[in-house]
């Protein structure tokens, strides 16, 4: 490991530690990069308020509520038992922006007593609480109790239980009194089947119901969120005089354009002028991005990242996307659903510079954008793989005993040991790069056909298409793996994860729900259950403990190859009933008694399940007439600072977004 590039743990509570990340390379940028990422973090930091608000209507008066009444009394109450737990949950919130978990999508608990909370807030001064309406602190108290402490009151922000209506039962903030029925049949309106370069409609708006007309509020300036987004405008502009090149400035034009309008169409135009800059050192993501947090899938999370290319580590990437046709006529897919022509497939490994939004505190390592299929079809996309996060988590992981506990082949451990970090990041490059990447929908296939088993199928299409090349020779031809025994750590630690180890992410007696969860049950599953009469993988049983067992790796790989293919068609026909089958079948149920052994398993590491970040501060440097001469960075805010100054510097919403 680079000597920079040290990481360490800062802090731990309920299910969570935190992680501080470097950015290594940030001093050795020109000054014009070094002002742009400035401008494009303060951008990106302005953003924060709206994920908030979108995860639930409630979200920024209870953050406030508990900020107000943590630092109004912390230094009286910090030894009692009850405000202890009020500044987890406090901390949770932060983590999950909002009072659902950001993985598993359960409301909290509160650790505390509707009564603490009541005394708590009568102390404290009325004109710090978030009153709205001449409310009085009892209305207040009345409005949050059953958000707070009602278990069958917004109890899931996202719900994917069969057989319910999604829209209604879910307590994120994408739709007001419309059911998942008026939902789909209003935005079924709107599409054109014959349209080549369809938009993705309802990606930014609230779908509400007035008066007894279905409609959208769509955020935009001037509109709904737009007093964040007039902030986040101010130092997109600014961005705007000193980007790096014409092309760039293209990208952030557009970008302003679409949060001025609230345009789709030039929300594609930017996407495209995106994913054509391949010059530029400095880059970033800033807007409504991803739809797992809609359980409709078509509503997107704010979310933002600014980061810069790391030109040593970029040449791996570089190589997979130079590969991707090669990719792409090899997969086991029918030919009907290959692309004749893999375009504009670009990857590299960057390092990130600030997180916010829904890639804050947690983190994906790996994206792939844009999401929109003809864009992807006709211009290309863009790939990247986050270094200094990559490193981060690894470095956490090691000797924490987790795989000691369970895997208890040493021929399997050593493995792992060896090859683990660069399998790992290998198959995160082919999933993003050349796995979303690939493919096409049949013609008149709508790309919303999935529903709400979309996000599970795409990703498991990206996971597959990852899994099949990480045992082709063709890897260790290019370099890319050391020798024909490395994808077998990757393989090993993939159905690990999917079978058992990512349980301890799930409440005993619950299912699974998140997305990217369903993606690995359902291949690894799958594949057990395929393999089981030849024993392609098996369970042992070694002191009361169950370990996985993998007896023919060829057969394995040949069985990701089949899902693969079957995957692919369920996409590229948008066939719905197929893809409810699988993933029910396969993604969502779980062994109880298999799940209660390893949550006890993995209780005694005494480990964190979840891990996020603190971001780094960066400060700019002003000479006499306040021109920026540098920009310094620093790593010595805690968690609560950070979170504290957050709400207090770019907080731009009011208390209630209707």
């Amino acid at each position: 490991m680079k000597e920079h590039s040290f990481i360490y743990s800062d802090e731990k509570f309920a299910d969570l530690q935190l992680l501080r990340y470097q950015v290594p390379g940030f001093e050795q940028l020109t000054l014009q990069q070094k002002v742009l990422v400035y401008y494009l973090q303060e951008a990106a930091l302005w953003g924060r308020d709206i994920l908030f608000d979108q995860n639930g209507r409630y979200n920024l008066r209870i953050r406030k509520l508990l900020e107000s009444l943590y630092t109004c009394h912390c230094e009286k109450r910090k030894d009692e038992k009850e405000f202890q737990s009020l500044v987890v949950y406090m901390k949770r919130v932060w983590f999950s922006s909002g009072i659902h978990h950001h993985y598993g999508c359960e409301k909290f608990e509160p650790g505390f007593t509707p009564e603490y909370l009541h005394l708590l807030m009568e102390e404290t001064d009325p004109s710090l609480l978030p009153l709205i309406k001449n409310q009085t602190v009892q209305q207040l108290f009345e409005d949050l109790y059953p958000v707070l402490f009602d278990p069958t009151v917004d109890s899931k922000r996202v719900n994917q239980a069969e057989g319910e209506d999604l829209v209604v039962t879910s307590a994120s903030n994408y739709y007001q009194g419309v059911t998942q029925e008026e939902a789909e049949l209003f935005y079924e309106k709107m599409k054109d089947p014959n349209d080549p370069e369809p938009v993705m409609f309802g990606m930014n708006s609230r779908l509400v119901k007035e008066n007894g007309i279905v409609q959208e509020k769509v955020w935009k300036k001037d509109a709904l969120y737009g007093e964040a987004i007039e902030k986040i405008l101010f130092w997109l502009k600014k961005a705007e005089k000193v980007a790096e090149n014409e092309k760039q400035q293209q990208v952030v034009r557009l970008l302003i354009d679409f949060y001025e309008t609230g345009d789709l169409k030039v929300f594609d135009e930017y996407s495209i002028a995106w994913v054509n800059d391949n010059a530029s050192r400095v880059d970033f993501n800033n807007g409504f991005i991803e739809t797992y947090g809609d359980p409709l899938g078509l509503k997107a999370s704010w979310e933002s990242i600014v980061d810069f290319k790391d030109l040593d580590a970029t040449h791996r990437t570089e190589l997979i996307s130079a590969n991707a046709q090669w990719f792409e006529d090899h997969s086991p897919v029918d030919a009907r659903f290959k692309k004749e022509k893999v375009k504009g497939v670009s990857a590299k490994v960057i390092t990130a510079a600030i997180l916010a939004g829904d890639l804050y505190p947690a983190s994906a390592i790996g994206i792939n954008l844009p999401n929109s299929n003809w864009i992807r079809s006709v211009h290309g996309s863009k790939s990247v793989t986050i270094g200094n996060l990559t490193e981060a988590y690894s470095k956490a992981a090691r000797g924490n005993g987790f795989m000691e506990e369970f895997v208890e082949n040493e021929e399997d451990l050593k493995r792992i040991r060896l090859y683990a970090d660069k399998t790992d990041d290998l198959h995160t490059d082919l999933h993003e790069c050349v796995g979303h990447g690939s493919g096409k929908l049949l013609p008149g296939v709508d790309p919303d056909a999935l529903k709400a088993y979309g996000a599970t199928i795409e990703e498991a299409r990206a996971d597959l298409f990852g899994l099949y090349y990480m045992a082709d020779a063709k890897l260790v031809e290019l370099g890319l793996l050391p020798d024909a025994e490395a994808y077998k750590s990757q393989y090993y630690t993939y159905l690990l994860n999917g079978l058992m180890t990512q349980l301890v992410r799930v409440e005993l007696g619950a299912e699974i729900e998140e997305a990217h969860m369903r993606n690995r049950a359902l291949i690894a599953n799958w594949v057990f259950a395929e393999g089981g009469e030849n024993r392609v993988v098996e369970w042992i049983k070694r002191n009361g403990k169950t370990y996985l067992k993998i007896n023919d790796y060829p057969a394995l790989r040949s069985l990701f190859g089949r899902l693969l293919a079957e995957i692919q068609r369920i996409k590229s026909e948008g066939d719905y009933n197929a893809a409810r089958l699988l993933v029910e079948q396969f993604g969502v149920r779980i062994n109880a008694e298999l799940h209660r052994e390893v949550k006890e398993r993995y209780e005694r590491l005494h480990l964190a399940p979840y891990k996020g970040f603190i971001n780094p501060r960066y400060v700019a440097v002003l000479d006499e007439n306040q021109n920026i001469i540098d920009v310094k960075i620093s790593y010595d805010e805690s968690y609560t600072q950070q979170m504290l100054r957050y709400s207090h510097d770019y907080s731009a919403l009011p208390l209630i977004n209707d």
